[in-house]
This record gives C-alpha cells, sequence and structure tokens, in this order.
C-alpha cells in the first residue's frame, strides 16, 4: 500500500482529502505544522508528499527545498496562492505539481495516482537501466545498444572487441587464461594458440586505455593471463 504524507493546516481540507485517498487504497498520514511534517518527510518513508504552501512554523518552499535534497519522492504542491511567480518557485525548488485552491478532491487523487505511476515507471526503467549497463570507473558498457563510452566519449569496437570487453567486465577482478578468453569469445578450442587473445587485449587497451603502455583496467597477469580491475 502507497504511503501518503499530506502537510496541511486547515483541518476540514485535511479530513477530506484523507477519507478520498483511504477509499482509494491508500495510506495517509497528516501533519498540521510545517516543523511536524518537515521531519517526519524527511525521518519517515513515504511515496508522496501532499505540500501545503502557507503552513505554521516551516513553510511549503523550505520544506520542499530540504526534502528534495535527501529524497526524489513526488510532491504536490498545494496553495490558494495563484500568483505565476509562486508557482515557478514551487516547482523550481522540485514540486512535481502546483495545485491552486479551492479544487476537487477527486482531482487531486487522480493527479496522485498519476504521479506515483510515472514514478514507478522511473523506477522501473532506472533499474532495468541498471541492470543493461555495467559501469567500471570512467567505463561504461550498455549491452543492449552494445556500445562503449569511456569518460561518456563513445569509443567503436569491432564486434569481438566488444564481447571480449564485456566478457572482462562481467567479470572484475578475476583472473582469466588465454586459453580460457580464445575459448569463452571464439567458442574455440585454441589449441595453444592464443596470438590471437593477445592481439586483441592489445586493440582493447589501445581503446579504452589513456596509457596503453601502463594500462589500468586490463591488467597483465604474468603467467596466467589477464584481469579487469574495478
Amino acid at each position: 500500500m502507497k504511503r501518503i504524507l499530506i502537510i496541511e493546516d486547515e483541518q476540514v481540507i485535511v479530513e477530506v482529502e484523507k477519507d478520498y485517498l483511504e477509499a482509494g487504497g491508500f495510506e495517509v498520514e497528516i501533519a498540521t505544522s510545517g516543523d511536524i511534517g518537515l521531519r517526519k518527510a524527511v525521518e519517515e518513508e513515504y511515496d508522496l508528499i501532499i505540500l501545503d504552501l502557507m503552513l505554521p512554523k516551516t513553510d511549503g518552499f523550505e520544506i520542499c527545498k530540504q526534502v528534495r535534497q535527501v529524497k526524489n519522492i513526488p510532491i504536490l504542491m498545494v496553495s490558494a496562492r495563484k500568483e505565476d511567480i509562486d508557482k515557478i518557485r514551487g516547482l523550481g525548488l522540485g514540486a512535481d505539481d502546483y495545485i491552486t485552491k479551492p479544487f476537487s478532491v477527486g482531482e487531486l487523487v487522480a493527479r496522485v495516482k498519476a504521479h506515483l505511476a510515472r514514478y514507478d515507471r522511473l523506477i522501473t526503467d532506472n533499474r532495468k537501466r541498471h541492470l543493461d549497463e555495467i559501469r567500471i570507473r570512467g567505463i561504461s558498457v550498455d549491452k543492449l545498444s552494445r556500445k562503449v563510452f569511456v569518460n561518456e566519449t563513445e569509443v567503436l569496437l569491432t564486434s569481438k572487441e566488444y564481447d571480449l570487453l564485456l566478457f572482462l567486465t562481467l567479470h572484475p577482478n578475476r583472473v582469466f587464461s588465454k586459453d580460457e578468453l580464445f575459448e569463452k569469445i571464439w567458442g574455440l578450442d585454441s589449441n595453444g594458440d592464443t596470438t590471437t587473445v593477445t592481439v586483441y587485449i592489445s586493440k582493447l587497451r589501445e581503446k579504452i586505455e589513456a596509457d596503453p603502455s601502463n594500462p589500468q583496467y586490463i591488467e597483465t597477469i604474468w603467467g596466467v593471463g589477464y584481469r579487469f580491475n574495478l
């Protein structure tokens, strides 16, 4: 169940919002002063905050500013003030929406659901992106597009160069012999001829290392093989 914090000092508005949101399947908590609302917003876990602008002790602008420093959850700012400057300031501080009073509580619930759905999609996309991308120091390997970036600059790799780099980055700090790498990347028994691996390691270093003669990523373990350093 999604948890929502309402920071609002008008009791009638609070009760109506709470009733509608709970009827919509949300768990709702209330804070009727800015200082208490700020403490709860920062210290406790919520999925969304409905934040009034004019509050005793600490106003909505300050609350929004401080919450945004530590959390990325949706914030819906509510106010009777209709001036564009207030909307601009609220959105500039990180509010996701600005609703002016009076408003339909049904509209508020609809906006809450829309922002939560959008936030869930964003989190899901970020998780997928994390699974589909390997980042090790300045190197980024995108498994979907098969693109490689070094310090945010794309480097062009051949198919086998990419396969070799991907394999090494998927197993960082592990040492692989040339025979193992030949079998894993080319799918063949090397029969002792590992020149291909040596050549491709050299090509990779030229493309991803700042100084190929003193590699920081792909390290040679003499007498054993290679490893990709974290």
